[in-house]
């Protein structure tokens, strides 16, 4: 297996684990979880909007829309770094 495929998986994995102990440190964990979905999405769909002027776009696949959805805005700033690096 490629290193950047290995670095790719630990990421997530590391972003998905900090996402988890907030969430379930809130007073409303559900609530929270919503709310961070709804952010992780619309982060990536202005990511996407603006492409057009700064040329930097996010392919929407369902790899994405799930990380933009699990992880939330860290998981759309880990895939920019990803596509600018990779």
């Amino acid at each position: 297996m490629p290193l950047w495929i290995k670095l790719l998986i630990a990421s997530i994995v590391f972003l998905l684990l900090i996402s988890i102990q907030i969430i379930v440190k809130a007073k409303h964990p559900f609530k929270k979880m919503v709310l961070s979905m709804i952010k992780g999405m619309g982060t990536l769909f202005i990511v996407n909007i603006v492409g057009g002027v700064t040329g930097v776009t996010l392919p929407v696949s369902l790899l994405s829309l799930a990380i933009s959805a699990v992880i939330g805005i860290p998981g759309v700033t880990m895939m920019l770094l990803f596509n600018m690096f990779l």
